[in-house]
């Protein structure tokens, strides 16, 4: 029996798959459950196109991710901490912090999307920002004393 998958399922295979299962399977497990549907000739033109919708959708994320990646460029953001004398900060450089100078500059950026390492002195330093799942950008970060 073949069925079109609306979920990802274990061992059976991934969402709009075309697959072929067992009618037992199909019929008293995976249709009931709302997991799967008949691969009927409706059905299977349905599929095809929200997949060439979401790939489009998909294009559309991606195309502005990388818009965004090229428009936040080279910015340096200078972000002001408390130091001693010695130029190690008291306390550390949060996501938090980034999100607001990136947000200064004109970039709505959400701190989730913000990965940084640990920085403990005064300097220049990088973060990354997590734009699409393909990608990823640096921005430069300068850590003055106040």
């Amino acid at each position: 029996m073949e069925i079109i998958l609306l979920t990802d399922i274990a061992g059976v295979g991934y969402k709009n798959d075309i697959v072929t299962v067992k009618p037992g399977f199909g019929r008293n497990y995976l249709i009931p459950q709302g997991f799967a549907v008949l691969a009927s000739k409706t059905n299977r033109k349905v599929v095809e196109e929200n997949i060439r919708q979401a790939a489009h959708k998909a294009e559309k994320l991606k195309k502005d991710a990388e818009d965004l990646a090229t428009a936040i460029g080279e910015t340096i953001l200078t972000i002001p901490a408390a130091a001693g004398d010695s130029g190690r900060i008291f306390g550390r450089i949060t996501t938090t912090q980034i999100s607001d100078a990136l947000r200064a500059k004109g970039f709505e950026i959400d701190r989730k999307k913000i990965t940084v390492d640990e920085i403990k002195t005064l300097g220049n330093h990088s973060a990354l920002i997590d734009l699409h799942k393909e990608v990823k950008h640096k921005v430069a970060l300068e850590i003055v004393a106040i």
